[in-house]
């Protein structure tokens, strides 16, 4: 059974977090001449950024590498242990080695430290000792030091691998700013996710073709429409002339007008109850793009055309749902 109350976790809760928030914001007095140097240290490496840590900060070491990697900073995370044990060739001259220990004195770390110096490596250091002998021994040494640990204990490492973290974070974004970084970069290494999806995903993969484009001729009437819609499922169909040129849209919500004016559905022509203008798209824009138009006008499908208005496709919302962009 609990020895605590539910009020008493919930503060516990606040309490930790309010430490951690203290401990980042304390970082911001850090960002000086060493991280600076650390960025340019990073810019003009040729090779790799090998990141490495012990127990806790390798994880923030690996998670460091991995934000680095996906922001065009080509970064790879390295266990000090393995190191010693023959993963010491992946670094190469060109690198530049990024190294976390909180109090600066991980043993791993500084049995490492000879053969980095041999390979004339830069070394950046980001530990909580700047008096330490990896901070010392370091290029550049970034103090992300904590007055305490979340932990009540003061021994699980809280406040201090948020810290790292966030510094780790901090280098990672300066570096993708200075590099010109941009959003298709960034969609180029995150193909499979929905960020990907949202980023490279253009309006012609994803939009219905040939058979399954809803299209009636101009002269029909809407009872041809309507079936025309009810066939295609799509809410909707194109209002195209001789040359399949696209001259309108019907859609459900003109229905519903046109029925409110009391107007026969076997005796009215479409092109008398379309909308026109109507909004229509290149196939080659960004199925996010799309999104955005529809979202701004408040609609639910678009008619994909070429430079001259023929009608190469359409595509409505829940498309795009299933591709994975809303």
């Amino acid at each position: 059974m609990s020895l605590v109350c539910d009020e008493d976790l919930q503060a516990l809760a606040i309490a930790v977090i309010q430490t951690e928030m203290k401990a980042v914001a304390k970082l911001a007095d850090r960002i000086d001449r060493q991280f600076v140097q650390a960025c340019h240290l990073l810019l003009d490496c040729k090779g790799r950024v090998v990141v490495t840590g012990m127990g806790k900060s390798g994880h923030i070491a690996g998670k460091i590498a991995a934000t680095l990697a996906s922001t065009g900073t080509p970064a790879f995370f390295v266990h000090p242990g393995e190191a010693s044990h023959g993963d010491l060739g992946m670094i190469t001259r060109q690198d530049v080695v990024l190294a976390l220990s909180n109090s600066g004195e991980t043993e791993e770390i500084l049995t490492i430290l000879p053969i980095i110096k041999r390979l004339g490596v830069p070394l950046i250091a980001m530990t909580g000792n700047a008096e330490s002998a990896l901070a010392k021994l370091a290029s550049v040494h970034i103090d992300v030091a904590v007055e305490q640990e979340a932990c009540p204990l003061g021994l699980a490492p809280t406040s201090s691998t948020t810290a790292a973290l966030v510094m780790g974070d901090a280098l990672a974004v300066s570096l993708l700013q200075s590099k010109g970084f941009t959003r298709d970069d960034f969609a180029l290494s995150h193909p499979g996710g929905s960020l990907g999806k949202r980023l490279l995903l253009q309006v012609s993969d994803i939009m219905h073709r040939d058979a399954e484009v809803p299209m009636v001729d101009d002269s029909v009437l809407v009872s041809k429409a309507l079936l025309e819609m009810t066939g295609k499922k799509m809410g909707m169909t194109a209002v195209v002339d001789e040359g399949r040129r696209v001259m309108g849209i019907f859609t459900d919500g003109d229905l519903r007008r046109m029925l409110e004016k009391n107007l026969d559905v076997h005796a009215t022509r479409v092109a008398t109850v379309m909308t026109r203008p109507c909004t229509v798209i290149a196939s080659d824009i960004l199925a996010a793009e799309a999104m955005q138009i529809m979202e701004a006008k408040k609609i639910n499908a678009l008619l994909v055309v070429d430079e001259n208005r023929h009608l190469l496709g359409a595509l409505n919302m829940h498309d795009l749902l299933r591709a994975g962009i809303v």
